[in-house]
């Protein structure tokens, strides 16, 4: 039995979620849009580059969170994903999970974006097992920050090992698919990397090691 990881972002799905996120909060007023997204779109553009941390990233977007419950935020996320992330999953993603369901493989959704979007997400394709990046809370209400292990970059090989414990999941033969620069510490430790609708460094970097490159629409 094989361990096939997928990232979510611009690889199981036509988007950036936290990107997507923002804008439904603003729909439902819990911030100005216009303001939020021009900052948003920018710090995306530097974080895709390599120019910009994660933690930075979140600074920001955490901020329309603070104070609510997750319970409450959750129950927005499910909303959210039925609305606006279901039709944006790729065809050949779900061909994908289903070939590696068929052939009884495990499966995980391994993000850097938020734990809560990426579980909401991931059930839409059925896919039990989820990890992103934990949110803080303090009496039960989120306080902006986040706790634990970051899930991007190096932090995502040190997050798959953790979930391997915390499953039982012996270290054994893995998949993982991504579009993303930022995963490549993690493609050049499994045994099987994809490169998914690549950005251009990842996509260089695919072609010097003759890793497999497919195309999702």
């Amino acid at each position: 039995m094989a361990l096939a990881v997928f990232d979510l972002d611009d690889t199981l799905i036509d988007g950036n979620s936290p990107s997507l996120w923002g804008e439904y909060l603003g729909e439902l007023g819990w911030l100005d849009r216009d303001a939020f997204m021009t900052h948003e779109q920018h710090l995306v553009r530097e974080y895709a580059a390599g120019r910009l941390t994660l933690e930075a990233y979140l600074a920001f977007t955490l901020q329309p969170l603070i104070g609510r419950t997750l319970h409450e935020v959750r129950g927005v996320a499910e909303a959210f994903v039925a609305a606006k992330i279901e039709p944006l999953i790729f065809e050949d993603a779900r061909r994908c999970v289903a070939e590696h369901r068929a052939a009884g493989d495990r499966l995980l959704v391994l993000s850097a974006s938020p734990r809560f979007l990426v579980q909401a997400a991931a059930a839409l394709l059925d896919l039990e097992h989820a990890v992103g990046v934990e949110l803080e809370a303090r009496d039960g209400r989120l306080t902006g920050q986040t706790r634990g292990i970051l899930s991007y970059r190096e932090g995502k090989i040190t997050a798959l090992a953790d979930w391997r414990t915390r499953h039982g999941v012996a270290a054994g033969e893995t998949h993982f698919y991504s579009d993303s620069r930022n995963d490549l510490p993690l493609l050049q430790a499994v045994d099987h990397p994809h490169a998914i609708n690549p950005d251009d460094a990842l996509r260089a970097h695919a072609e010097a090691q003759g890793w497999d490159i497919q195309r999702w629409r």
